[in-house]
């Protein structure tokens, strides 16, 4: 019996252990600070070199091709779990598929408008825009997407998240005015994907575990830009060697906005009334357990205990970056050369971004009307202020700024806006796009500060 409990530890510890050392823990290598998921992704680009875009140019078709078909909801392809989670989607984002897949197909094959650099298949293809999105970003994010994917069941499946969601029971409802299992929603999000806590969320809300209010905190809150869409962000601007402070800034700002947000508008005005009544959890510790660390301890080895074995470590791997590969990929492909487009051919984001400059500048943030044009975009998608910045800001403290607004802003329409706006929960678009504005104002006043202190 002894064995078998010390075998349910070991089986929570290990692995967690690992998982962390992979995607939380810097090492210096080549002469700068990064992580080991980070050097092994960048090993395997090297080696695959020129075949990367040609693989990228595959997962885009086939995510919008397959996307279409998966609109008929095909039972003898829906039968298949991983399969049908990558490619089930509504028609809004099968035509934002459709449209990535347009644009790589002209990138690839360098199509443009002949002599006239003015023409508009030439502004997509064009190296700072479709180009650039394609050669630059998406070889990037496609091994990074299948490493993160295929590893983070190492902190997602064997307790780690039921282990800190018990710590943390004590200290949510206090600081930030939502239940102690929120806790899990959240980790869900930082360590695996912000979509994957407000699905959680949307889940729990449903069930009638979380109040209108807890669940619109929580998704608009605690979904949280994962590490590995950190490190992209972090990568693209080149400033990797600043990882650890960089995701140190992340996770203050994060605490920041958690603490403020849910005490005033729109947030502060949910009401506390559930879909499901009678089924909300207390917040004290279940009979038989004295601490919350042995409770967590007792969660993290019953998780253990429902492990099936390999076969489903590799099945949710696989799942993960399934998700990533085809419904992440298409995305960036659509909308970060949309986005390049009109940043270099129209005044639209300088316009959206002439209400931030008197901040930027009362801020001594360094061209501060390049960043500027950042701050709005990154409501569409969290990679295209960092696609913006790598191309039209130099200033490495301003590529900083830059890199943590995009992931603290939190609340874009390409994932988490649209899936909160498509599930149950009670945020309608006005009220995102007021929670957009409040998390970028109360980031640039504290990361811009920071940076000062960390570039000199």
């Amino acid at each position: 019996m002894e064995q078998q409990k010390q075998g349910s530890l070991a089986g929570f510890i290990v692995p967690s252990v690992i998982g962390i050392i992979l995607f939380m823990v810097p090492v210096y290598y080549n002469d700068s600070w990064t992580i080991i998921v980070k050097i092994i992704a960048d090993m395997i680009g090297q080696s695959l070199g020129d075949f990367l875009p040609v693989l990228c140019l595959i997962i885009v078709t086939t995510s919008a091709l397959l996307g279409i078909v998966f609109l008929k909801h095909p039972t003898f392809i829906t039968s298949y779990p991983v399969v049908a989670d990558a490619f089930s989607t509504t028609a809004i984002w099968v035509v934002i598929r459709v449209i990535g897949a347009i644009f790589i197909w002209l990138t690839y094959l360098e199509i443009d408008a002949g002599e006239d650099s003015e023409g508009v298949i030439h502004m997509i293809t064009s190296g700072d825009a479709g180009g650039f999105v394609l050669h630059d970003l998406l070889t990037v994010l496609v091994i990074i997407f299948l490493l993160a994917g295929l590893m983070l069941p190492l902190l997602l499946d064997f307790g780690l998240l039921e282990f800190i969601g018990a710590m943390l029971t004590k200290i949510m409802r206090p600081l930030f005015t939502i239940p102690g299992r929120a806790a899990v929603d959240c980790i869900t999000s930082w360590i695996g994907d912000g979509t994957l806590g407000v699905m959680l969320t949307a889940n729990q809300y449903e069930g009638g575990y979380y109040s209108k209010r807890e669940a619109a905190i929580i998704s608009t809150t605690f979904s949280a830009v994962s590490i590995t869409f950190s490190i992209v962000v972090l990568a693209q601007v080149d400033l990797m060697e600043y990882f650890g402070l960089y995701y140190m800034m992340i996770c203050a700002v994060g605490i920041v906005c958690a603490l403020i947000l849910p005490r005033i508008p729109p947030l502060s005005l949910k009401k506390d009334e559930y879909l499901v009544e009678g089924k909300a959890m207390g917040e004290t510790l279940p009979e038989g357990y004295t601490s919350s660390l042995q409770y967590g301890l007792a969660l993290a080895k019953k998780r253990v205990g429902e492990f099936r074995g390999i076969e489903q470590f590799f099945e949710n791997g696989i799942k993960n970056s399934a998700g990533m590969w085809f419904g992440v990929l298409p995305v960036v492909m659509c909308i970060g050369t949309l986005a390049l487009v009109l940043a270099n051919n129209t005044t639209i984001f300088d316009m959206l971004g002439m209400p931030f400059l008197p901040l930027l500048n009362f801020l001594d943030v360094p061209e501060a009307a390049a960043a500027s044009k950042t701050m709005i975009v990154g409501f569409t998608d969290m990679f295209t202020p960092s696609i913006i910045a790598a191309s039209t800001v130099t200033a490495p403290m301003t590529k900083f700024i830059i890199a943590v607004i995009s992931v603290t802003q939190l609340i874009y329409l390409s994932e988490v806006g649209g899936l909160i706006l498509g599930s149950k929960i009670p945020v309608s678009l006005p009220e995102l796009f007021l929670l957009f504005l409040e998390r970028t104002i109360i980031s640039l006043l504290i990361v811009a500060p920071a940076a000062h202190l960390i570039f000199g």
